[in-house]
């Protein structure tokens, strides 16, 4: 399902029809992962990673991959259905730093605040694009963390992006 679709869905449907296309996409199914939680008004995201015979390494906790890409999409998603305009979205870069071994299910949780919101309306509306860095603790159910990611997430205007795109020598 397309995220344009996702938006032409009654706001009470939204966060269950995100969590299920999540779940049922190939290449997050490919995690391991599962989006266990959205909260209605699709600001707050919780996705779940068990260890399992799939989601183990050879020594026998998370292999790194799985903790990884459980965290790929999800700000981008949030961000291009909370977004009142045409935008372009997408992760420029990201880092993932380990703590410890994990021999356990676990949790991250991705928060998306109303002024923050407002704050990327703002600064399209005056540069037609911005970047934003995300991170995401990866926690047991003790609150343990195990791993960090940060991701770099870019936003731009669409028509923006788009005459950007037409006048840079990369893009011919």
């Amino acid at each position: 399902m397309k995220l344009s679709t996702l938006k032409r869905v009654p706001p009470r449907w939204r966060a269950w029809v995100m969590r299920v296309g999540f779940n049922f996409h190939p290449a997050f199914r490919g995690t391991g992962g599962r989006v266990a939680y959205i909260s209605p008004d699709l600001t707050h995201v919780r996705v779940r990673l068990p260890l399992a015979r799939r989601t183990r390494n050879f020594v026998g906790s998370l292999y790194g991959g799985s903790l990884y890409a459980v965290t790929d999409g999800v700000h981008v998603a949030m961000l291009l259905t909370l977004m009142e305009r045409d935008v372009i979205i997408w992760d420029k870069a990201a880092s993932i730093r380990y703590r410890r071994p994990a021999y356990t299910t676990l949790h991250a949780d991705f928060r998306l605040a109303a002024d923050e919101l407002a704050q990327i309306e703002q600064e399209l509306d005056a540069q037609h694009e911005t970047s934003r860095r995300y991170t995401i603790e990866l926690k047991d159910d003790l609150g343990n963390i195990y791993t960090v990611v940060e991701r770099m997430v870019y936003i731009a205007d669409k028509h923006h992006h788009k005459q950007k795109m037409q006048g840079s020598p990369a893009s011919r």
